[in-house]
């Protein structure tokens, strides 16, 4: 292994400082372990690997093109909970984009349309429960679209602390009377699930419905690839992504975040542009540079909320506190002993 590996990334550098270590396998693995006193400074990159001669390391991505965290970095196994090591100032923040929809497969333009789950889709939202599985999560924020509703509900099928997600139904007196729990054991063992058209995709208009190849075939690429990915034009009839950054933002900041303040862990169910429009807002990013942000469907993405300050984690990579907090440890541990597994060249 080189002395040095340095590649330049859009926050800073990957760097490794020293040509100490010892390699083994794993599997099909490589693996190198990490002596005490081993330096490693790492920061995010929009490139999504970082390289050294002949060498790759993997990461893992919560989208496509901007967010990625190295990994997999896996601490000292332990059996204790992830929730024993956040810290009592930090609470999670938890954004999913629902699983594949029968119109993402049918390649339709969806919008507010209000379609169910793929198979897919369901393995999706069930793998995503498996990654977010010992991440506390007190409330549950979720668009008024059955495709987002049933990603959360099918990811909580698979949380370790087996509360169950109930549907709040606050439409009017009689429906908040008629679903009211009357045991305090039974609420002590659910997590309120709250819904809102703001958190809704972006409404298409008049596309919604049509098939995204024959839409581009009548209208030209050039004048539907505005349509779906510029920031402040809208299709016909329809929402531009800064009209559903409106609604959406201003949902999260009025609804959700003071419930983060408060202590509550959150998780967010919903669509690929209105989360794009909440990230947006947690990341900073200006408007062209939330247009090239991708959401894979199914993917969970981890915050942590400390001090006012939304701190990105990237995705969970599996139902270990480890995997999910590696970027923490890395930080925080540097006299532990780090695995670092890479790919083929």
């Amino acid at each position: 292994m080189a002395n040095a590996m340095s590649q330049q990334t859009v926050g800073g550098t990957l760097q490794l400082l020293s040509n100490s270590g010892t390699h083994c396998n794993v599997g099909n693995r490589s693996v190198l372990l990490l002596p005490k006193g081993f330096k490693l400074k790492v920061e995010f990159s929009k490139r999504g690997i970082y390289s050294s001669g002949k060498r790759k390391f993997n990461v893992i991505q919560a989208s496509t093109s901007q967010t990625s965290v190295v990994g997999p970095l896996l601490a000292p196994s332990s059996s204790d909970t992830l929730d024993s090591h956040m810290k009592s100032n930090e609470v999670a923040l938890i954004l999913i984009r629902h699983g594949e929809s029968l119109w993402n497969e049918k390649n339709l333009f969806t919008g507010c349309v209000d379609v169910p789950l793929t198979n897919k889709g369901v393995e999706e939202a069930i793998e995503a429960g498996h990654r977010i599985s010992n991440i506390p999560v007190d409330m549950i924020y979720t668009s008024s679209l059955i495709r987002a509703q049933m990603t959360a509900m099918l990811a909580m099928t698979q949380h370790r602390r087996k509360k169950v997600p109930i549907i709040l139904h606050n439409e009017d007196e009689r429906a908040r009377a008629w679903s009211k729990i009357y045991s305090e054991d039974t609420i002590e063992q659910s997590i309120p699930v709250i819904t809102s058209w703001k958190l809704n995709e972006r409404m298409y208009g008049e596309l919604q419905g049509l098939n995204k190849q024959e839409t581009a075939d009548k209208f030209g690429h050039e004048k539907v690839h505005e349509w779906r990915r510029s920031y402040d034009i809208p299709p016909p009839n329809g929402e531009s992504l800064e009209m559903c950054a409106q609604r959406a933002v201003a949902y999260f900041r009025y609804n959700i975040e003071p419930q983060l303040l408060s202590g509550k862990n959150i998780l967010i169910s919903a669509h690929g542009n209105s989360l794009r429009s909440i990230i947006m807002y947690l990341d900073k990013l200006t408007s062209q540079e939330v247009i090239t942000l991708e959401l894979s469907t199914g993917i969970p993405m981890l915050y942590i909320f400390k001090e006012g300050k939304f701190i990105r984690r990237g995705s969970p990579v599996a139902p270990t506190e480890a995997g999910v907090y590696a970027y923490t440890r890395v930080c925080n541990f540097l006299s532990a002993f780090l695995l670092i597994c890479h790919g083929p060249v």
